[in-house]
């Protein structure tokens, strides 16, 4: 009997073309490091672990790939996904399909709230969770005029919505500007949305842009001096995908945030997946790639507790069972499996033995602190 005929199949979904592909690259590597662990140490249930790995592209063709493996290779546990619309399309499928899927990026609270189901966990943190780590960092700041700089699709006005919220609550004074900015995504020239924000004369930025689109940003934003007409926030400007890609162009002193950051927290099990990562690739983990190796790792250890594959049977060990991850300790809540866990910002600094910006000092946040209730949504 081959290896495809005894091993245990698991599908994964990630950007791996367009302007996402360097996280979709990050995710692949995490997976499969934790993939060779589990198999070196004699797979699961006695067989060993193979991952079909697709680009996943757009909705429809994802809802294709997750039905095609699920009939085709009889695939019934499933990673990943980048985009939050990708999620909020495959996510429907689960009960239909007695799959379970860990997404490891795609950050829609839909997912874990109002789409919801018991087949669905994530392992990442979500837009709430980012915006109110954001929040509770800027609250104690002098700034009180604050407006956005973000993506023209849901993340970008989800993530300025739960921010204007988190941070009145925290700063009733605070005045949020009504005119947020918007960029379409993929834009080559951002200059006309970084003017335009300039001109609107607030004291504070929230920029929630990220990956390709966030690399432009900082290099036109610094052409046009935007670091020096007010202060910036960037949600997600320390994840090394960006971080890699603009070197010693990404200027000193921003705050910038992350999901998760390979030099905290100091733990050996952090301390030894960074070694293991970077031994086997050369390079440091971004979050998405710390997202898919615990992903896998969370699945592996369910199916073992469990002994077996049966998607039911795995749902109850990975309820509110706290794990020690790369990311510090977690929790996969019981009401809406999302994951609770702590959120790293930073300021930019440089570094001799780095050859991008560091994180110098780190702030953190605890993950019962930034995560609301289940039952709390934005609107």
């Amino acid at each position: 009997m081959g290896l495809s005929e005894r091993a245990i199949r698991i599908g994964a979904l990630y950007a791996l073309s367009g302007a996402a592909a360097a996280y979709g690259a990050s995710a692949r590597r995490g997976l499969e490091l934790a993939a060779e662990e589990i198999n070196a140490a004699g797979g699961l249930l006695g067989r060993p672990v193979e991952l079909l790995i697709e680009d996943e592209k757009n909705p429809a063709h994802a809802v294709e790939v997750v039905r095609r493996m699920a009939r085709e290779h009889g695939v019934r546990l499933f990673i990943g996904i980048d985009s939050s619309a990708v999620a909020e399309a495959v996510v429907p499928l689960l009960p239909e399909l007695r799959c379970v899927l860990m997404v490891t990026h795609a950050a829609s609270p839909r997912i874990t709230g109002e789409l919801f189901n018991p087949y669905v966990f994530r392992c990442s943190i979500n837009v709430p969770q980012n915006s109110r780590a954001g929040a509770l960092l800027v609250a104690p700041l002098p700034y009180l005029t604050w407006t956005t700089l973000g993506p023209d699709y849901s993340f970008g006005y989800l993530s300025w919505a739960y921010f204007s919220r988190f941070l009145r609550e925290l700063k009733p004074e605070a005045e949020l500007l009504p005119e947020g900015i918007f960029h379409p995504p993929g834009a080559e020239d951002l200059t006309p949305w970084i003017r335009q924000a300039m001109r609107l004369g607030a004291e504070a930025l929230w920029i929630s842009s990220w990956g390709g689109d966030l690399v432009r940003l900082i290099r036109q934003g610094q052409a046009l001096g935007l670091f020096r007409r007010c202060a910036v926030f960037m949600e997600l400007g320390a994840a090394l995908e960006v971080l890699e890609a603009l070197g010693d162009e990404m200027p000193q002193g921003l705050w910038v945030g992350t999901r998760y950051w390979f030099r905290w927290p100091d733990t050996p099990e952090n301390r030894r997946f960074v070694e293991a990562y970077f031994q086997r690739y050369g390079r440091y983990p971004s979050y998405n790639a710390q997202n898919a190796y615990l992903g896998l790792r969370l699945l592996a250890g369910a199916i073992r507790r469990a002994g077996t594959l049966e998607p039911e049977a795995l749902i109850p060990y990975l309820e509110d069972i706290g794990y020690e991850a790369p990311m510090g300790r977690i929790v996969l809540r019981r009401e809406d499996h999302q994951v609770v866990a702590d959120v790293v910002w930073g300021e930019t600094k440089a570094h001799p033995d780095y050859p991008f910006r560091i994180l110098d000092p780190i702030w953190t946040f605890r993950g019962e602190a930034i995560t609301p209730p289940p039952e709390v949504g934005i609107f």
